[in-house]
């Protein structure tokens, strides 16, 4: 009984990458991807907002972010209002654009994350989750690689209001 439990147990664990799409959450229809540099200013929620193909594998399949919004999403590269230290993981992959995750905030606006390791700046949006400020934080794939900071690690983030 104990070897059916685990078998049983590993199988539905298993075939849950091949959902039937019934099952899978509602997803909005993608849009055209934009191919034009974005407006100086533009919030960062607004590049890279096309989603990643249900066939996407591989991180530069699910990064659909051009050079030009990962241009747009690393300026300002100073200023704003200290928030604090957070330590990141990797959020949905399958989440466009640039944004933030994180305690740190109780209310949506734009932001500014610093990787310490390597002094590199991302332009993000700050979106509030619950949980104390030493919780930890989501932050999108975009931004983690604009970052150059690890996707399967834990890299320990500064954060910026730039309200």
């Amino acid at each position: 009984m104990k070897h059916f439990t685990l078998i049983l147990a590993a199988s539905m664990v298993a075939g849950c990458a091949n959902m039937p799409d019934w099952l899978s959450p509602r997803q909005n229809a993608a849009p055209k991807a934009d191919t034009s540099a974005p407006a100086p200013g533009a919030s960062p929620s607004m590049i890279a907002s096309v989603k990643p193909p249900k066939t996407a594998r591989t991180v530069d399949e699910f990064d659909t972010s051009t050079a030009a919004d990962k241009a747009a999403a690393v300026a300002p590269a100073a200023g704003g209002t200290d928030l604090g230290l957070t330590i990141a993981t990797l959020g949905a992959a399958g989440e466009p654009g640039f944004w933030l995750k994180t305690p740190l905030v109780r209310a949506p606006g734009p932001g500014r994350a610093v990787y310490p390791a390597n002094g590199k700046s991302v332009k993000v949006d700050l979106i509030p989750i619950p949980g104390d400020s030493g919780a930890g934080s989501r932050m999108s794939l975009a931004a983690l690689r604009v970052l150059e900071a690890p996707l399967a690690g834990l890299p320990e983030l500064r954060v910026f209001s730039l309200k």
